[in-house]
């Protein structure tokens, strides 16, 4: 698991079945130059999104696994409380998927629309978004 040594206890079980789910559908989908980071987002419900990230030849085209999972929970009415990203290792890298924080932009996003969500953070186990992002855009 990514989630290794000390790091590890700062997770508790619901908390490492998320960083799996966003590990399994990158490890599922993954594709270099394509599909490297995979997200998981748990819902006050308690329902799961995941997705993989969408490179693209034009790199503004891009998009980002927290965004498209964030998108279905969205559309499906959810309110998410709980955000995992995984970076699955080049070719040339050893091990396997990697816990990720997510990008400013992501952040930004997923503020807009998930604003007391908690994001789990490499090293430091769970963070207020908030915490990660504390000066956002705004219009």
């Amino acid at each position: 698991m990514s989630a290794e040594g000390a790091f590890a206890l700062l997770l508790g079980p619901a908390d490492h079945a998320l960083v799996r789910a966003a590990e399994e559908v990158v490890r599922q989908h993954y594709r270099y130059g394509r599909h490297t980071v995979g997200a998981a987002l748990r819902t006050a419900s308690g329902r799961i999104f995941v997705a993989v990230n969408l490179d693209a030849t034009v790199g503004r085209a891009a998009v980002c696994a927290e965004a498209l999972a964030l998108g279905e929970a969205v559309r499906a009415g959810e309110t998410v409380a709980l955000v995992a990203a995984v970076r699955h290792p080049r070719p040339d890298e050893p091990g396997g998927p990697t816990l990720v924080s997510p990008c400013g932009l992501c952040r930004e996003l997923l503020l807009d629309y998930a604003p007391e969500a908690e994001v789990l953070v490499p090293g430091q186990g769970r963070v207020a978004l908030r915490a990660l992002l504390p000066a956002p855009y705004r219009r």
